[in-house]
């Protein structure tokens, strides 16, 4: 066959194929009706000032923060599917050892049970207040950057970006108030044992800056507590340190809370102290008094450490927040410790003496990029339908 008929022949072939595409795609006819994935983005986030106050009945200021997030994927399928992540799920090991080592640095769970924890939550709001879902089936995975026990709320971010999907897939993010969302998602962890409060939620669902008012008024009243975004650009610039290998943070809350509930003055008018700290640091962000936050971040540790006691703490929790306090930067735990965020008020030169410092102890250190406000317009009419 010589090149001219070769290529005619080579054209007709490719002709052939395109038609029997064409073909075999008009005989599937409904698949050109089936629904493209849904995907979305929860970040995780700072607790800047007032934490851990949102469990007793407090106020806080927080972040959405860019650096990490967690990602969910939903995609229709036949059957309703939980796919385990093929790292944080991990079934299949190299040894026994692997194995125990395993569970050691990461613990008996993966992400599994949380999204299968955010299905049934959402079902059952749906069903107790009359919204209808169709009948249509998903398979649900997922996957996060959000480095473990670093107080960044890994956890809870891919149970927002589950719900996200989940609202989009039935068509009902109208439906479901922004305000309750955060209660949804809490509820879904309290489902699985994990003890928690609001912040977190509340930051994830809102995104960018954001102050709550957790009073038990609110609460009591509402059901959820007061929430208000702030402009971003009222931020100064700010540090996120975190260690490579963190102490658990979920430790912290079990002994203080029972001191609480049982009435303990210091406890209580501590806890009261870190509340007024987020309300008094929304001030100086709304007047950009950088001075003034700087002492409150500190304030907000110092009374942490105080209430909690370095033995709750962890020895390298601490160490990252005197690492910045000697370079005369301002820290705090992002939130229960493995993390810390800090403010160099003296500006580029504090930041490289933090940057050495950070390096020196072996602390990883970067500039917090912060998540601008993820509401959408449905969203925000949802805030206006009271």
């Amino acid at each position: 066959m010589d090149y001219k008929t070769r290529k005619m022949h080579d054209s007709n072939e490719e002709s052939d194929q395109k038609r029997r595409k064409a073909d075999i795609k008009m005989e599937r006819g409904p698949e050109k009706n089936i629904p493209p994935p849904i995907e979305h983005k929860a970040y995780a986030r700072i607790g800047l000032l007032g934490n851990p106050s949102d469990v007793y009945d407090g106020r806080t200021v927080s972040i959405s923060l860019a650096n990490f997030w967690a990602s969910v994927k939903l995609e229709p399928s036949d059957d309703l599917v939980i796919a385990p992540h093929p790292t944080h799920d991990l079934v299949q090991f190299k040894s026994l050892g692997h194995l125990v080592d395993r569970l050691k640095n990461e613990g008996y769970y993966g992400g599994v049970r949380l999204l299968m924890a955010i299905c049934k939550v959402f079902n059952n709001h749906c069903k107790d207040n009359g919204i209808n879902l169709h009948e249509g089936n998903f398979t649900l995975s997922y996957d996060t950057n959000i480095p473990r026990q670093t107080g960044l709320s890994g956890s809870s971010a891919i149970v927002c970006a589950a719900l996200s999907c989940l609202l989009d897939f039935y068509k009902v993010r109208h439906l479901v108030k922004v305000e309750v969302r955060p209660n949804l998602i809490l509820s879904a962890e309290k489902e699985l044992g994990i003890v928690a409060g609001l912040q977190d939620r509340v930051a994830q669902v809102y995104g960018g800056l954001v102050y709550m008012d957790f009073s038990k008024t609110y609460m009591d009243d509402l059901g959820h507590g007061k929430y208000i975004p702030m402009d971003t650009n009222l931020l100064p610039p700010l540090h996120l340190i975190y260690a490579e290998n963190p102490s658990d943070s979920g430790k912290v809350h079990s002994t203080v809370r029972q001191k609480w509930l049982d009435g303990d003055k210091f406890i209580i008018s501590s806890m009261e102290e870190v509340a007024n700290l987020a309300l008094e640091g929304r001030a100086a962000l709304l007047e950009k008094d950088y001075a003034r936050l700087a002492r409150l971040m500190n304030r907000n540790f110092d009374l942490r450490r105080r209430m909690f006691g370095e033995d709750a703490l962890g020895a390298l929790n601490i160490e990252m927040v005197e690492v910045a306090r000697r370079v005369g930067a301002a820290s705090k735990f992002t939130g229960s410790g493995g993390a810390v965020v800090a403010f160099c008020p003296d500006g580029p030169s504090q930041v490289k003496l933090l940057e050495d410092v950070c390096k020196k102890a072996g602390f990883v250190v970067q500039p917090v990029e912060v998540v601008p406000s993820r509401l959408k317009e449905i969203d925000l009419k949802t805030l206006l339908s009271k």
